[in-house]
């Protein structure tokens, strides 16, 4: 059995296969399938093989007004995705935009009141988060890589925040015990991150005129925390 599947939902095939491998390596694990949402529904797959799933990013936001029907089909998979781990059935990791899609199916708000650029930033955990098994030995503070135009404009209903920072204040929850979700990117090293910008340089992330500034500050970042965080994630629900 492989314990572990990574949910693709990029556009972009060069910025896929590379988070792809970005997850395998923070996992620590050898195999990690791989389910493209763009070209595959989610019932092609048979969970069941799998015990932890974590879902990556994607230039996709929820808050827009004109959605593909290729990006409605693959926020209605998401939405059956989380409702999957919330009756524990199996965990999953939620990145980036997928944490506004589980927002809103539970009710809640999002908003581009509180984007944040490409770069390192530093998020605080909170009390529930000290204590949760995946969060909790990163205490009380840790540096992540964020790039995002939108966020939960509070925390939803039912869930419980396990990081924050002033200029995002929900950039962490679990729903339950199954269900994480994080507004950061977990999983990429400084070099991972600042080669997928060449990928997005006119999306809206950041300055392109200021790309080489950018990148240069991303490259002498120090993140390694969003890495454990996934490691102990497997590590709890995978074995």
């Amino acid at each position: 059995m492989v314990s572990l599947l990574y949910v693709c939902v990029r556009p972009e095939l060069g910025a896929a296969d590379a988070e792809h491998a970005s997850f395998r390596r923070a996992l620590g694990a050898d195999v990690v399938d791989r389910l493209d949402l763009l070209s595959q529904r989610l019932d092609a797959v048979d969970l069941s093989r799998y015990r932890g799933i974590v879902v990556g990013g994607s230039p996709f936001n929820v808050s827009g007004e004109h959605k593909t029907a290729e990006q409605r089909r693959v926020e209605a998979d998401l939405e059956t995705l989380a409702r999957l781990a919330i009756d524990r059935r199996v965990a999953v990791f939620f990145t980036c935009f997928s944490i506004g899609v589980v927002t809103r199916m539970l009710g809640g708000d999002v908003t581009t009141d509180t984007p944040e650029p490409a770069s390192a930033t530093v998020i605080e955990t909170t009390e529930a988060g000290a204590a949760d098994p995946v969060f909790g030995p990163s205490s009380p503070a840790l540096t992540v890589f964020t790039a995002h135009k939108e966020s939960a404009a509070a925390l939803p209903d039912g869930a419980v925040l396990l990081a924050t920072n002033a200029a995002c204040p929900v950039q962490a929850y679990r729903v339950g015990t199954h269900l994480y979700t994080a507004q950061f990117h977990p999983e990429p090293t400084p070099r991972d991150f600042a080669d997928r910008m060449t990928f997005y340089r006119t999306t809206g992330y950041f300055d392109p005129e200021e790309f080489d500034l950018v990148q240069g500050q991303v490259l002498a970042a120090s993140v390694t925390e969003g890495a454990a965080l996934l490691r102990r994630f497997a590590e709890t629900f995978a074995g």
